[in-house]
């Protein structure tokens, strides 16, 4: 209740104070003839007055009223309720005459405590907010309410507000001090306030990663006195420097707050020990680990740390200790919680904690799968120790998953044969065991392309467990790649149906609208699944060639650039991007994109060709020799990208370099057409004598390709009259198989591309076919430059060249040899 400090005035405020009046005597109404008269009566008739008050009637309804009934609480008029009314001044209450009375009341004045009275009302005494006392509590509420902001905006994830809070509330309490220290109540200062203000302070700095401060607040909690149960702030400090990977102060600061907590908080010291024992691993001290652990296992076992002391001794290499800590970690007891201590005991506790139990099975395989191969001489015997073990104890249902770790565990070492073996022991089991095996044996058949198996065994899966979305999906890729593209995405349906969340039925089933054509719908797939998968690169990538075949690049470009953000150095991806942007126009972004992709895989053969093209086009020959000897190494049998580089060395106007690179390329082609031509008009304008001996050769080989392509169209000819006369029987010989693959980006569009990428080059300038033979006609020493026409440049020979055709039907003589 509020306290108000009312001035007394300097009369006697007191005077009739015990001035006695002997209506309100309540032990004389025994003998008061009225008023047992009126108690008496049935008709309620009024007895006569003993005592008359001005304005007041004292009698039967009137006594009721004035005795009986309360007056009305300080909370309910609008203001304390303070003292009596005297003379429109106010007193403090006393205890000795009823609130509303005063001594003035028997000189004539009137009791009128509703202010009905014809004369003006006292005023209201109101709250003031200037007091000391108030200022201060108004301050106190504002530091709570801050605290609860700060606490608030922490949890909806907002730490940079919650820090905010949190320093605000810091400012309010220490002008809160400031204020109590003003008013001269210092001894009354709130130090649990303090105390809330201080570590919300510091928890929001350490949520935020500011360490620094967050040590240095609670450090201002620690060193102060004041504070009971400080000490175990030490964990959270210790915490900190555990984070910044300082152990040796965490293991410090652990331990100082381990000698500051009592036993009697048992599960407090069992976490900080293994806290103690987590660092010492950090640490690589696993001996002092084991110590910590082990006492923890002896105290109160638990399943972290069971797990826990098995990986130190694993590390130690401990074969026999192994065994004891896996023995005891699947002993450990599933624990109950406080509010759990009065469920029936015939309740099951895996019902109770299925939480806690799936846990505990995690650690119990975890551990099984790393023991095995350390604790025996061979895996297979290690894995079956712990099956043994786990069939003994409470977790008997997880031997059964242990043997199917152990056939996956075979599969990841290549051992198929062993796999299965283990897979089919598992046919005769319970229909959940069954169809998991068979759920894997159907997937190692797929692998293996044994399809009929592996469509076996999923119709067993499938008969073991129709809700296994597994099961499904192995059936339904059995079903695809027999290319009955309908019923597959009947069985990736029924998957979905089953588990809504099944990436991998998701996944096939867009690729199964793909086959089918159904563009739109398989969109729609690999959209919903990249909201799920969003950093998975195969979805960005089918996602971008479906956009591709909409014939929206843009939108392709859009998935392709969000998909290098992923995987920034994928060069098939930049190659593609490089692709999409030549066909927008964009030259100088595909060149950038080719730039990249080739600086990360320079063994891509189209890329080298655009790069190629691409200095050509831009009149930088020098440039491009590099790619197309690049070339040369990949494909060493290819005479064209040899026949580029020489014309590139003859276009940047090295001749010598350009005629031993066509002598190379004769060494080893001496039968190709194109490079005698060019050696034949390079030795006439370099006025070389080799020129009789290119072009004799010249004209044989000729000869014999016209020769060759004779008999070829002879052969061909008799093999349509052959055709002719046995009719249609062979017709399915002219059917052409088309593969595509689905599955990656490396091996999409390949060779479109490279038939795009050999039209540009055979589309340069002045160029005509220039990595074929030449039609059938008279022997013509003219070449076609494959790099185009050359730039104009001075004349230098000394006579006119004579532009006929001079070794059409005879050999060069001695006279046309340069002088």
């Amino acid at each position: 209740m509020e306290h108000v400090h009312l001035a007394a005035e300097e009369d006697d405020l007191y005077s009739g104070y015990n001035d006695y009046n002997p209506t309100f005597d309540s032990e004389e109404l025994d003998n008061d003839a009225g008023f047992q008269q009126a108690v008496r009566t049935s008709h309620g008739r009024r007895p006569p007055m003993t005592a008359k008050f001005p304005g007041t009637a004292i009698g039967g309804r009137a006594l009721g009223t004035s005795f009986g009934s309360r007056m009305p609480m300080a909370s309910s008029m609008g203001r304390p309720m303070t003292g009596a009314v005297q003379d429109g001044a106010a007193r403090p209450m006393t205890a000795v005459r009823a609130a509303g009375y005063s001594s003035a009341m028997t000189r004539g004045s009137t009791f009128d405590p509703l202010g009905q009275s014809k004369g003006p009302a006292p005023p209201l005494e109101g709250k003031s907010e200037d007091t000391p006392d108030e200022k201060v509590k108004i301050l106190e509420k504002k530091v709570n309410d801050l605290i609860e902001e700060s606490c608030l905006a922490h949890g909806h994830g907002d730490l940079q507000l919650s820090l905010d809070r949190a320093k605000e509330a810091g400012r309010k309490e220490r002008a809160l001090v400031r204020q109590r220290e003003q008013s001269g109540n210092a001894d009354h200062i709130n130090l649990d306030l303090t105390y809330s203000v201080l570590f919300n302070l510091a928890t929001q700095y350490a949520n935020n990663d500011m360490y620094a401060e967050a040590l240095n607040t609670y450090q201002v909690i620690v060193k102060n006195k004041m504070f009971s149960n400080a000490g175990r702030l030490k964990v959270n400090m210790a915490n900190i420097h555990f984070k910044q990977k300082n152990y040796p102060k965490a293991i410090k600061l652990y331990r100082m707050a381990l000698d500051q907590i009592s036993n009697s908080h048992k599960e407090m010291r069992i976490k900080i020990m293994q806290n103690i024992g987590v660092v010492f691993i950090r640490m690589g001290q696993y001996s002092d680990a084991i110590t910590s652990f082990e006492h923890i296992m002896s105290e109160c076992p638990n399943i972290k740390t069971g797990f826990n002391l098995i990986l130190c001794y694993y590390a130690i290499g401990d074969r026999e200790r192994m065994k004891k800590a896996f023995q005891k970690l699947i002993c450990v007891p599933l624990g109950i919680d406080e509010e759990d201590k009065y469920i029936p005991p015939n309740v099951s506790t895996s019902i109770l904690h299925p939480h806690y139990k799936a846990l505990a099975e995690k650690f119990i395989m975890t551990s099984a799968k790393l023991i095995a191969p350390a604790i025996e001489a061979t895996f297979a015997a290690g894995f079956d120790w712990c099956v043994d073990m786990v069939k003994s104890s409470q977790y008997v249902e997880l031997a059964n998953d242990l043997e199917i770790n152990k056939a996956i565990t075979y599969l990841r070492q290549r051992d198929f044969n062993q796999a299965v073996e283990t897979l089919k022991t598992f046919e005769k089991k319970d229909s959940r065991v069954k169809s998991a095996a068979a759920t894997n044996l159907s997937f190692l058949y797929f692998l293996e392309k044994d399809y009929d198996q592996a469509d076996r065994y999923a119709d067993l899966a499938m008969t073991a467990d129709r809700y296994n979305p597994a099961a499904l999906i192995n059936k339904g890729n059995t079903v695809f790649v027999k290319k009955d593209y309908e019923k597959a995405a009947e069985f990736y349906k029924e998957a979905l149906r089953n588990d809504s969340s099944c990436t991998e039925a998701l996944y096939n089933l867009g690729l199964t609208y793909k086959r089918l054509g159904r563009l739109e719908e398989s969109l729609d797939c690999f959209l919903k699944l990249h909201a799920i998968l969003r950093n998975s690169s195969q979805v960005m990538w089918q996602l971008a060639n479906l956009f591709e075949m909409l014939e929206d690049p843009h939108q392709a470009i859009e998935w392709l650039m969000q998909l290098i953000t992923v995987t920034p150095t994928d060069p098939q991806v930049l190659a593609k991007l490089g692709e999409l942007y030549d066909s927008e126009g964009d030259k100088s972004q595909a060149f950038q994109y080719y730039q990249e992709s080739f600086r990360y895989f320079p063994s891509n053969i189209d890329v080298i060709e655009w790069l190629g093209a691409y200095y050509i086009d831009t009149q930088f020959c020098e440039k491009a020799i590099q790619y197309f000897e690049r070339a040369t190494l990949i494909q060493p049998t290819q005479v064209k990208w040899q026949l580029m580089v020489a014309s590139c060395y003859r276009r940047s106007g090295n001749y010598q370099k350009a005629l031993e690179t066509y002598k190379d390329i004769h060494r080893k082609f001496p039968e190709n057409v194109e490079c005698l031509r060019f050696l034949v008009r390079l030795c006439t304008d370099m006025g070389m004598k080799e020129v009789q001996d290119y072009a004799t050769k010249l004209k044989k080989v000729e000869k014999m390709k016209e020769i060759r392509e004779q008999r070829v169209k002879s052969a061909r000819e008799g093999s349509a009259r052959g055709t002719r006369r046995e009719g249609s029987a062979s017709s399915a010989s002219r059917l052409i198989l088309c593969l595509f693959s689905d599955s990656g980006h490396s091996s999409h569009g390949t060779s479109a591309k490279g038939e795009r990428l050999s039209a540009k080059m055979r589309a340069l300038p002045g160029s005509n076919e220039p990595y074929e033979a030449s039609s059938q006609r008279d022997i013509d020493a003219s070449y076609v430059d494959p790099l185009g026409a050359p730039m104009e440049r001075p004349k230098t020979a000394a006579k006119k060249r004579n532009e006929e055709d001079e070794f059409a039907d005879e050999e060069l003589g001695d006279d046309l040899l340069p002088e």
